[in-house]
């Protein structure tokens, strides 16, 4: 990956005709050599990005606005960096298409080439968003008001540990906090752990997520690096591991990986979202 190619970090004019050129791939191998992943994934999912800041223009020239819901298979060849996926989606602005089912086929069309993979697309009204995916409280031990000393905010997996006993349950966390691989600006996310294994330590499974907040990577890469640590230190037989992140730009990032085969991730909403 070259970094001097990325509009990311730059100053840079926002277009509004749209220019399916502006999408920026990033190949997911780069990252997943450094965990040691191959092409036998130990995990499935999805990426989904909801897009709060539609908008194009009909052939009377009257702006329409609708939320886009694009998931990306854990398969598709590359990540789309999320500053060339603003702008892309801006480039729509003041662009006429002759129906929704127009707009939708031409981010299909430019969001699957750009992954090389499967990308599913929805365009929805405010109002069929607004039934379809509601904000929830998830049903999870809480974790963060453990009463924990943290002297450490560089990445720590060994702070991960486990007890004799099997357990199976839901663990949550709010504070999870990465930076942008590129410029360092912070990503906020809530993550959510289920498993059944050895209970895993929950004082050091908070403080394993705190350790991340200087670290540099890219969403979906910090939740496939948890994924792929609580495997390695605390070897769970089922492991599900679905971070939201904030939104920035208009856009939020929500990678689910799993490795129990009838998981399927939601795209739900939780309060900071």
């Amino acid at each position: 990956m070259n970094h001097d190619d990325i509009p990311l970090g730059k100053d840079v004019g926002y277009p509004d005709q749209y220019d399916p050129s502006l999408l920026f791939p990033v190949a997911r191998q780069l990252k997943r050599d450094e965990l040691g992943l191959n092409d036998n994934l130990p995990f499935h999912g999805s990426d989904f990005w909801n897009a709060y800041e539609m908008s194009w223009l009909n052939t009377k020239g009257k702006p329409q606005v609708a939320i886009g819901v694009f998931e990306f298979s854990h398969d598709t060849i590359n990540i789309v960096e999320s500053k060339s996926f603003k702008l892309y989606l801006n480039s729509y602005n003041q662009t006429r298409f002759k129906s929704w089912d127009a707009v939708l086929e031409s981010l299909q069309h430019d969001l699957s080439a750009a992954a090389e993979g499967a990308v599913s697309v929805q365009l929805l009204t405010l109002e069929q968003y607004r039934q379809e995916v509601g904000i929830v409280a998830p049903k999870a031990i809480l974790i963060d008001d453990i009463d924990v000393e943290v002297t450490d905010y560089d990445y720590q997996p060994s702070l991960l540990k486990v007890q004799e006993r099997v357990v199976q349950e839901s663990l949550q966390s709010d504070l999870l906090k990465s930076n942008c691989l590129i410029t360092s600006q912070p990503d906020w996310a809530s993550v959510l752990i289920d498993y059944r294994g050895p209970k895993i330590d929950h004082e050091g499974l908070l403080k394993y997520l705190i350790s991340f907040r200087n670290h540099n990577e890219f969403h979906e890469q910090c939740v496939e690096r948890i994924f792929v640590d609580l495997m390695k230190y605390c070897q769970p037989q089922e492991l599900t591991v679905y971070a939201r992140y904030t939104r920035r730009g208009g856009l939020d990032i929500n990678p689910f990986r799993t490795n129990v085969i009838e998981n399927r991730a939601q795209n739900i909403r939780l309060i900071r979202q």
